[in-house]
């Protein structure tokens, strides 16, 4: 690709990051030009309009914030509704609410107070006996003991890793939210919706009027884009970015089930979780649901994980300390990289809610004198 233009900054990826960082950048006044590998615009968050229908492409995709400043700067683009996520789990037959609150302890044992919900984990927990905890299996017994283990987080666990739990870290269940009152809330941040019209739509009145080049490959184009631009933004992979010269970082990946269902609805929530696992799949989303659309069809995702190697998409770091301790070998390499500024999901290995992504391109446009009021 030839272009002798010369732009102030080049951002690499059309992610929701980058969309904030191209607006905020052009509306300062620098020209700027983005390139994506992809051959559409918004990275994960990407939606495409089906049978009247905003499908999300790559997975559900829940707007929820607590910082009103967020919520304020995303709706001066596009209006969200006011769509609340309330999952259900599936298991062997049975439907339970998450997260877990009275919902799911009356579902589970028939408790209809905190007081009996709170004894009935208490008796579970002292059962086991649990000295030390070495991996994610005490982990999580250790805070809502063996019943909803069993149920609701082992089998979507060992499915979500491709492991046992009694061989996975502690580490990825910190703490499991539980809630001793009637609320199915799955988040409980203060603001939560869907962009109308789907994030397409946010993506493309971010980046209104800026110059964008899809099907562009940066690493594999670096010579040349590298001298059109005074400034890399770069929110790619920071592994390929260094052609994986310390080794690769290593994620979980994901494969969806795309399809078309030639009826009005097919299951009567927008997502469920299947938790047995003896179903390949995690989860099935019903994209209708988000903005509640019209349509005598409808389309369902399955949510299969799957490991991941390189070609493959990169969803979740695995966030351990020998990834971690790479990462940082990694960051060493990118502080003598001169004009350019390695940032968002991939380039900081590190995953991060959508609300957290512009409150990271925030955070990075003060590098630049840009303040976010």
């Amino acid at each position: 690709m030839e272009n002798k233009e010369i732009y102030d900054f080049l951002i690499v990826g059309a992610g929701l990051y980058g969309s904030v960082m191209a607006h905020e950048l052009n509306k300062a006044g620098y020209k700027v030009l983005i390139v994506d590998k992809r051959n559409h615009v918004g990275g994960n968050v990407y939606t495409e309009y089906r049978d009247n229908i905003d499908v999300h492409i790559y997975g559900a995709h829940i707007f929820h914030t607590s910082s009103k400043q967020i919520w304020d700067y995303v709706n001066s683009f596009v209006p969200f509704n006011n769509f609340v996520n309330q999952v259900l789990a599936f298991y062997k037959g049975q439907y339970y609410h998450l997260p877990f609150n009275m919902y799911t302890f009356n579902e589970i044992w028939g408790v209809k107070t905190k007081d009996e919900a709170i004894k009935k984990i208490e008796e579970e927990k002292s059962k086991e006996n649990i000295k030390e905890i070495t991996n994610l299996e005490q982990q999580a017994i250790s805070l809502v003991g063996r019943t909803i283990f069993e149920k609701l987080i082992k089998g979507y666990t060992e499915k979500q890793w491709n492991n046992k739990c009694e061989n996975l870290p502690p580490f990825i269940i910190k703490r499991i939210p539980l809630r001793f009152e009637y609320n199915n809330n799955y988040f409980n941040d203060i603001y939560q919706g869907i962009p109308i019209g789907g994030y397409t739509n946010l993506i493309n009145k971010l980046i209104e009027g800026i110059d964008i080049n899809l099907n562009t490959d940066f690493l594999k184009n670096k010579q040349n884009l590298t001298k059109i631009a005074k400034f890399i933004i770069y929110s790619g992979p920071i592994d390929e970015y260094f052609d994986y010269q310390l080794g690769a970082l290593e994620y979980r990946s994901l494969t969806f089930d795309l399809e078309k269902i030639n009826k009005e609805f097919y299951q009567h929530n927008c997502v469920i979780n299947y938790t047995d696992s003896d179903v390949k799949f995690t989860r099935i989303i019903e994209h209708k649901y988000f903005e509640n659309d019209k349509s005598d069809v409808t389309w369902i995702t399955k949510e299969y994980p799957t490991d991941y190697s390189l070609g493959k998409e990169r969803y979740y770091p695995i966030n351990d300390d020998k990834n971690n301790k790479l990462y940082e070998e990694y960051i060493k390499l990118a502080e003598k990289e001169k004009n350019i500024l390695f940032s968002g999901r991939l380039g900081k290995y590190k995953y991060y809610d959508m609300d957290d992504v512009i409150q990271l391109a925030f955070d990075d446009l003060k590098k630049f004198n840009i303040v976010i009021d």
